[in-house]
């Protein structure tokens, strides 16, 4: 008989366990798993150990998942024909431990099914490995009835809270109620955030934006809903609604502020995923935005946590708020004499790369007249700022040096001269 949880309970496994019959079976059940897990370590080896690919084809794995309780079982079966015949008496524990064995052959194949009915990477061995097991305790204890012994001590242990009776079974029903809601409204904000961040047609911001509002709907929604099924009365959110208020005035002024900053800045479109923003002194690229900080990532990967708050107090200069495109220069000093017509015309010729824009294209200026040469300066446009700047200008100076060179222009160095003013010292 495979269900016997209506002909014993867990009180009388125990009684049977403290007989000599009962410890003897308990043993031969023992050396029947060990003996099956042996026999399944071995085709692991043979089969699994060098082959992985074998993991993903259903009959093979399917099988091996099968190996341990099947031949477990066919063990326990074999052990209880032999001990019938030298014991007449119920083999209770026997029974038992057959029954479990079964059940943990189809807990195994159900689970292997669903695994390799998903697409592949959603369901991983693990979580295969970590269900199948709990699904198996669960029974496990539904079967020998040692549920009904834990919820009979959980509801033991009790007090009061003004006229309402709490004891631990309450407790920890709802909080499983709870997290079990709560985690299924995270995972389908989850799911609808990642549908509607795939909605080309609307504005990036707008999508987070509406994703921010359905996570939190959600979970407000759970919220809602476990309270209840804690035996919690809903009244009682006035006076939290009221306590939050205080806490909202007295010392949560910030994350509020922040908050609201953060759905201002992304529906006003004045900061989007992308932006080059420079914010005190430090520049960077806007690589996600949240409820409470936006990430600016710097060219040298470090990353910063900017407050909503401060973006919406503060100067921001966003260098990529109407068009990506920026401007740079490259200083250059080169010696009196040089014929700057030229000068000019090979700065410009060197500013020839990839990532420079042609239109509108690179142009040259003479700066200054300096103590050691004439100044001149190099601009462009960036197509791709994002990339940064310390490659490009080392080309571009690359092409300087080698053009000048060609051209025998000359950039000049410092240069002092020396006057020693004085009478000439006496000849002997």
């Amino acid at each position: 008989m495979l269900f016997i949880r209506k002909e014993m309970n867990f009180f009388a496994l125990l009684d049977a366990l403290q007989t000599e019959n009962g410890l003897i079976e308990l043993g031969l059940g023992a050396l029947c798993v060990l003996a099956a897990y042996a026999i399944a370590r071995r085709l692991f080896i043979h089969w699994f150990a060098h082959h992985p690919e074998r993991y993903d084809r259903f009959l093979p794995y399917t099988g091996f998942r099968l190996v341990l309780p099947v031949s477990a079982q066919l063990l326990v079966v074999l052990v209880s024909l032999a001990w019938s015949r030298f014991e007449h008496a119920p083999m209770l524990v026997l029974h038992i431990i057959s029954a479990l064995l079964f059940w943990l052959a189809v807990i195994r194949l159900c689970t292997a099914v669903v695994r390799q009915a998903l697409p592949q990477g959603k369901f991983e061995r693990n979580t295969e490995h970590f269900l199948a097991s709990m699904f198996w305790l669960g029974f496990v204890s539904w079967t020998i009835g040692f549920d009904v012994a834990v919820m009979d001590w959980l509801e033991s242990i009790s007090f009061h809270i003004g006229k309402t009776r709490l004891d631990l079974l309450t407790i920890i029903n709802g909080l499983l109620w709870v997290t079990v809601i709560v985690v299924v409204a995270l995972w389908a904000s989850r799911l609808l955030e990642a549908r509607i961040m795939k909605l080309k047609h609307l504005d990036p911001n707008l999508r987070i934006v509406f994703a921010k509002l359905t996570r939190t709907g959600l979970v407000v929604a759970s919220v809602l809903v476990a309270l209840p099924v804690m035996g919690i009365d809903l009244t009682v959110l006035s006076v939290f609604g009221g306590a939050v208020g205080i806490g909202l005035g007295l010392g949560l002024q910030k994350i509020a502020s922040n908050f609201v900053s953060g759905f201002i800045i992304l529906l006003d479109h004045s900061i989007r995923i992308g932006d080059r923003l420079m914010v005190d002194n430090r520049v960077g690229y806007v690589t996600k935005m949240t409820s409470r900080y936006v990430v600016l990532k710097g060219a040298d990967g470090t990353e910063a946590l900017i407050p909503n708050d401060a973006l919406m107090s503060n100067t921001v200069i966003n260098q990529s708020y109407s068009d990506k495109n920026m401007w740079t220069s490259l200083p250059v000093q080169v010696a009196y004499g040089t014929d700057l017509d030229l000068a000019l015309s090979l700065l410009k010729q060197a500013a020839d790369q990839p990532r420079v824009l042609k239109n509108p294209g690179p142009n040259a200026f003479v700066t200054l007249f300096a103590d050691s040469g004439i100044n001149l300066e190099l601009g462009f446009w960036v197509a791709d700022p994002e990339n940064g700047f310390m490659g490009l200008k080392s080309d571009i100076n690359l092409a300087i040096w080698r053009l000048f060179k060609q051209h025998h222009i000359e950039i000049p160095f410092p240069q002092r001269e020396v006057r020693i003013i004085g009478d000439k010292p006496a000849q002997a």
